[in-house]
């Protein structure tokens, strides 16, 4: 049986998650938060105490389970969508996503996922290397400033303590890092949609991706 996917890629902020929940839902496929995943890694890593700078630290990665219900992540059998949220997690997530070892890991498992169901996936290489024959691919992004403020506005309104200049800062930093990476840096696939979505809200953005997505899963349909 062959399955569908949509792969959204962009940089930290863009709205990502928020947009590929809102689909996977009005689909009915598996949304997979590949982010989330990176986030988990970094937690433990923290949790366990290891050099975050070193790649070959994270052999616990073989024994740590990951699943994803409902679009919420399970590691070890817990739901860790809460602690891997913290800012020490957001702080140090780049730098483990930067090691080979944990990205073919982690890309393995994303892979495997997309072989047995349609998802919806989001992230940094979803459609140059995790999905590259995913049916459609969208690069989102916005302006630094923009998702700044959503980043701000989303920590405030769950209660956690924000700074809006330092987040920017960081934003800056894990674009760098997220783009410069020798290894799967987050760049456009060849083939990808690129949508700015610094002027449009989370229902424009949503309904232009789903309308795409539909007409070319109706087009194939029809082949």
């Amino acid at each position: 049986m062959n399955h569908h996917a949509l792969a959204i890629d962009g940089p930290a902020g863009a709205g990502k998650s928020t947009v590929a929940k809102i689909l996977a839902k009005k689909l009915g496929y598996t949304y997979i938060d590949t982010g989330a995943m990176y986030r988990a890694t970094t937690y433990k890593a923290l949790r366990l105490k290891v050099d975050l700078d070193d790649p070959e630290a994270f052999g616990f990665l073989d024994s740590t389970p990951m699943t994803f219900r409902d679009g919420i992540l399970f590691m070890d059998g817990e739901d860790v969508s809460e602690k891997i949220r913290t800012h020490s997690v957001s702080n140090n997530v780049s730098v483990v996503a930067s090691h080979i070892p944990v990205r073919n890991k982690l890309v393995a498992i994303q892979q495997k996922i997309a072989q047995d169901d349609n998802v919806v996936m989001d992230g940094r290489d979803i459609g140059t290397i995790v999905l590259p024959q995913a049916d459609l691919k969208i690069y989102m992004t916005a302006s630094v400033e923009e998702r700044a403020r959503r980043r701000h506005e989303e920590n405030l309104a769950n209660g956690i303590e924000s700074d809006y200049q330092k987040i920017q800062k960081d934003i800056e930093r894990r674009d760098k890092i997220d783009s410069s990476r020798a290894y799967n840096p987050l760049r456009q696939a060849e083939d990808a949609v690129y949508l700015d979505t610094s002027h449009l809200d989370i229902e424009q953005v949503s309904e232009q991706i789903y309308r795409q997505f539909m007409m070319i899963i109706d087009a194939k349909r029809s082949e």
